[in-house]
């Protein structure tokens, strides 16, 4: 998933010692002979030997072995195949269709899986839904497998899935990065077990759809809104592989903790029903189920790790702002396929089970939760400098043993994994549970009506815009005081981060329309148009268009305006004469020229204003 960028920042030496030369020099020819003959894989560390009561879920022979067991696990199947596979699915069984939720830019659709007792609409007919969403990062593709494997044993008449789905309804997005999916080889993802052909993280267009739930920039994204506006599903599962550190558990997932979350009844409900059931589930099935975590430290492990709280340019951050209730699953990436495949078929099973038996319970919850109307917001949240030390007091961490060695290409001391679990009792646990960026919330907030782009994203995220009439009503009108870009694009983006000032206005709002944070989405909407959240719309540079100014002053025509402007405003001449006791501005002419541009009736008066208006 990459998340562990947040933590790291490797350095890689440029000088390495003389004495190393003929070592390197041996080592790149013999790596070049290695790829052209397509035999160069990483060395991962060695694995704890597994053998699970999921294994039994593993078909070798008949009609319905999947593209994956009938490789062993040694692949998965590419596009044309997965199609091929779900549609032969649906034709075997009227409890499953097949549909399109819209399509990648190179045209390549997404498709969706709907299973429902009977083939009945999962939008009306009242039981809750499960959505499990595999490939946003194509790489990482066990969901797609395990759901095809689930979904055979559904048409083979289980009949413990078939009493689940008689309870609740099924949604299967198999592949969402459709277009990184064929970007598939044996070199595309140089930590992780299998499989063989496993597809690239990025869409066509370079863009991490994990990036992209905040701002929806891709159809891809714009697709999974589209299924969780229509379908509304009561548990989300967002099915990833992990980066990173090595650990004894193979099936990790997490969401925003309880210390800082938008939906604390539904989190309540993850963590006291869904973690229990799945978590028992997974155990009896012979695997190892763990918490999400990133080590704070690549290097010393022992260091503790990070509770991380998710904005909402992730799946888990935005599940919890529109209190859609979201897993995000990692399941570990140095484990074997087959044994990450097995896993996630369990964890598909068991939260279907949850849904069956507590589905009323988690609906109330967010039922609870969207009609929070708060009158503050944290927008961010920090790590908190005080590690926690209580979560591993009694029950260890399943770590695995490590030792530092210095190396020669590196040039300093690095980790080396040894195979060998290792628990860790007392590991320090870092939570995000510092307000970073905490704000007041606003009755509503209005948009000018040409800011088309902005709009067509809020609601495609299923927020209620509504025409804005009369006025002129009291507003707040952010300007900006001082700004940085990033110095490289992310995500397509040249990001920007400002400081603001406040003043109160009065403005009629015809051209205007109206977000009101009186919705279920309020929160939402807040993250994403108070330009101080970091996932905000500002933020993400949807309105740079306001760091430009397109008309400016000449100095024939400004002197004498200033001259004038000076024998009338005895204040002006007062201002003036003082900033000319600054050395700097004295000796600077633009300067001194721009002082009376900018008090000036010709000034720009929308320069540096953010044009979304806030009403308190």
């Amino acid at each position: 998933m990459s998340l562990m960028s947040i933590h790291r920042t490797p350095a890689f030496r440029h000088r390495v010692c003389s004495h190393l030369c003929r070592f390197i020099a041996g080592l790149a020819l013999a790596s070049s002979t290695a790829v052209a003959s397509n035999e160069l894989t990483a060395p991962l560390p060695e694995l704890l030997p597994w053998k699970g009561a999921s294994e039994k879920l593993v078909q070798q022979k008949g009609d319905w072995v999947t593209p994956a067991e009938a490789s062993d696990f040694k692949t998965t199947p590419d596009y044309e195949a997965t199609r091929a596979f779900a549609n032969r699915l649906a034709a075997a069984s009227d409890d499953i269709q097949v549909s399109d939720t819209g399509a990648a830019n190179s045209g390549r659709k997404i498709q969706l899986i709907t299973v429902t007792e009977g083939g009945s609409d999962a939008k009306a007919n009242g039981k809750p839904t499960l959505l499990a969403q595999a490939g946003i990062h194509s790489g990482e593709i066990d969901g797609k497998d395990a759901s095809f494997m689930l979904l055979r044993d559904y048409i083979g008449d289980d009949k413990s899935l078939k009493a689940l789905i008689s309870k609740v309804n099924l949604l299967i997005i198999p592949i969402l990065n459709v277009d990184g999916h064929e970007r598939a080889g044996p070199h595309t993802r140089m930590n992780q077990r299998g499989p063989h052909n496993a597809g690239w993280r990025t869409n066509r267009n370079n863009l991490n759809l994990n990036r992209d739930y905040a701002k929806l920039d891709t159809p891809e994204l714009r697709a999974v809104m589209d299924v969780i506006n229509q379908y509304k599903p009561e548990l989300y599962l967002d099915i990833h592989v992990t980066d990173g550190e090595d650990y004894q558990y193979d099936i990790t997932y997490g969401y925003n903790g309880s210390f800082a979350s938008d939906s604390p009844k539904i989190v309540r409900w993850l963590e006291q029903t869904f973690q229990h059931n799945v978590d028992s589930a997974l155990t009896k099935a012979g695997h190892v189920p763990g918490p999400l975590v990133f080590g704070v430290n690549s290097d010393e492990f022992a260091e503790g790790i990070s509770h991380w709280t998710a904005t909402p340019r992730y799946s888990n951050g935005l599940g919890d702002l529109r209190h859609t209730p979201t897993v995000l699953v990692e399941n570990h990436s140095l484990k074997p396929y087959r044994q990450r495949v097995l896993g996630t078929y369990e964890l598909i099973k068991a939260s279907l089970a949850s849904l069956a038996e507590h589905g009323n319970a988690l609906r109330a919850a967010i039922t609870e939760d969207q009609q929070q109307r708060p009158q503050t917001q944290v927008l961010a949240w920090s790590a908190n400098k005080t590690p926690d030390l209580s979560v591993y007091a009694e029950k260890p961490f399943k770590g695995m043993a490590y030792e530092k060695k210095q190396n020669p290409i590196s040039g300093k001391e690095s980790v080396v994994w040894l195979g060998k679990a290792r628990d860790y009792l007392g590991l320090p646990v870092f939570r995000d549970d510092v307000k970073a960026v905490e704000v007041r919330v606003p009755e509503a907030f209005y948009i000018p009506r040409h800011e088309k782009l902005v709009i067509e994203r809020l609601k495609a995220h299923g927020i209620e815009v509504s025409d804005a009439k009369g006025g002129p009503l009291p507003l707040t009108q952010f300007t900006v005081e001082a700004h940085e870009f990033g110095k490289a694009p992310f995500e397509g983006h040249f990001r920007v981060d400002a400081k603001f000032s406040q003043e109160r206005i009065q403005r009629p709002v015809d051209d205007y329309l109206e977000v009101s944070t009186n919705q279920s989405l309020g929160k939402l909407a807040t993250a994403l148009l108070d330009p101080r959240g970091p996932d905000s719309f500002f933020q993400w540079g949807f309105f740079n268009q306001i760091f430009q100014r397109t008309e400016y002053a000449e100095p024939y025509a400004l002197i004498p305006l200033a001259e004038k402007m000076l024998a009338q405003d005895a204040d002006l001449r007062s201002a003036f004469e003082k900033r000319l006791q600054d050395k700097t501005f004295a000796e600077n002419p633009s300067a001194r020229l721009a002082f009376f541009y900018q008090r000036s009736p010709y000034y720009d008066q929308e320069y540096l204003k953010y044009p979304v208006l806030l009403k308190y």
